[in-house]
């Protein structure tokens, strides 16, 4: 690709607001192992046409963590002056979270307030210049401090205050809320109030996105681009600005996220150095009503872009049946001889746990994929979501066409993508067995129906 290429740009369908989200650079210190790759990152981001409303960087902009306050404002400045010098700030505004390489003491967050004035004071009070709020006509962003020194460090965030601006902007179409660190655990690294935000914290905060309607969470922090969603809301994670030292070359890279917005919900790219789309996503998925959908067969496809949902009717098997795997479906290996089933869902263990496993290839073991329990001996009507576009993030699960999407829970950087061509589905049984020991099972499937302007 010749160096100054273009690049397309996501425009809104109508009214709505177009941005680049991204994170973790640690830099800003001349010639420092990083700068090189923000550049290169940035470098793409300028060919972008047409240019996003706004830039959002979730923190760790520069390498920061140092006690000496003079080392850490030239850090900031040689980040601010010359290697963002290419954007002007007046016409396409930067905004900032909080991270913890940039407050992590009382001294830094006075920094972090004080180099990066332009942004708004409408937090908490004693989160001023570090936790506030950006209402762009019928958009709202708010930006929490996932590292508050007052609540205790990394980890810990102001949900009351969350609450109470969501609450005042409930008129606004679209919110979205940024943060650094994830709520929920991505690609198996979890640690409380290390790798996300503290577990009871988390909970409460995502119970206020939910109630307010918002649409996304846009954090950083782990290196890595993940997307997931619980209980309707979309936890989109970027950490791909520059910090590449630690990032697993099979499975992620450096990228940044062009993302918009509109009435027709929500869509991103994300787009490595080089100008290449390497995911997207279309939110939520345009699926036709249930009732509508078509018996699973082997003419049905698990589509290579967009998503394939699946409705799973049946009784559970009774109290007292044993734990054995029971198959609800699957995808057979190409040499059922040898191949574990590439993909599979089923129910496993007592407690009828919904469960799904995705083996890459032969002589690898599965990943795992866990959703909620069946009762035992009841009818169960649930549906499925099987969407490569999301890794890991895209196997979800929800109870009806009203209901909200949530991504089964699992440890694993890959999700779908990894399956070849399916040519060929089992319902109630695998090749090597494993049958469905309840009643009644039936399997239907609608696809997704995918627009193709301006994906």
């Amino acid at each position: 690709m010749k160096p100054r290429e273009r690049i397309d740009g996501l425009r809104p369908v109508g009214a709505g607001h177009a941005l680049v989200f991204y994170g973790d650079a640690c830099s800003g210190v001349p010639g420092g192992p990083h700068e090189a790759t923000l550049a290169a990152t940035n470098d793409a981001i300028q060919r972008l046409d047409p240019q996003p409303d706004f830039l959002i960087f979730a923190g760790d902009e520069i390498v920061g963590l140092t006690g000496d306050e003079a080392d850490l404002r030239a850090q900031w400045r040689h980040w601010l002056d010359v290697e963002m010098s290419w954007l002007d700030r007046t016409a396409i505004p930067l905004y900032h979270t909080t991270s913890n390489h940039t407050t992590y003491n009382v001294m830094s967050e006075r920094v972090f307030a004080e180099v990066l004035d332009h942004l708004p004071r409408n937090g908490p009070p004693t989160q001023q210049g570090l936790a506030y709020h950006v209402r762009r006509d019928d958009l709202l962003v708010v930006f929490v401090n996932t590292c508050a020194t007052d609540l205790g460090g990394e980890g810990m965030v102001e949900t009351a205050w969350l609450d109470s601006v969501l609450t005042e902007h409930h008129d606004a179409t679209t919110k979205l809320v940024v943060g650094h660190h994830p709520i929920h655990p991505v690609n198996g690294l979890a640690g409380d109030r290390q790798r996300e935000v503290a577990a009871e914290t988390g909970r409460r905060f995502w119970d206020v996105l939910v109630s307010h309607g918002v649409v996304a969470y846009l954090c950083s922090h782990i290196l890595a681009f993940d997307v997931q969603v619980h209980r309707g809301v979309l936890q989109v994670l970027s950490a791909g600005a520059g910090t590449i030292h630690r990032m697993p070359p099979e499975t992620e890279y450096l990228h940044f996220v062009n993302l918009a917005v509109d009435d027709r919900g929500l869509r991103y790219r994300v787009i490595d150095q080089s100008g290449r789309t390497r995911e997207r996503l279309a939110w939520p998925p345009r699926l036709p009503p249930s009732a509508d959908w078509i018996e699973l067969d082997d003419r049905t496809p698990l589509p290579a872009d967009g998503a394939l949902a699946l409705r799973v009717r049946g009784v559970a098997s009774a109290v007292g049946d044993t734990g054995a795997p029971q198959t609800l479906l699957a995808v057979p290996g190409q040499d059922p001889t040898v191949d574990l089933a590439p993909l599979w869902v089923g129910l496993t263990g007592p407690s009828l746990t919904l469960t799904a496993t995705v083996t890459s290839g032969p002589g690898r073991s599965p990943h795992y994929w866990f959703g909620p329990n069946l009762e035992p001996g009841e009818p169960f009507d649930l549906q499925l979501l099987l969407h490569r576009d999301m890794g890991p993030g895209g196997l979800l699960y929800r109870d009806a066409d009203s209901g909200t999407w949530s991504s089964l829970r699992a440890a694993s950087p890959w999700g779908l993508e990894v399956l070849p061509p399916v040519t060929r589905w089992l319902v109630g049984r695998t090749e090597h067995g494993s049958p469905f020991r309840g009643r009644n099972l039936r399997v239907s499937a609608g696809l997704e129906e995918i627009s193709r302007k301006n994906p």
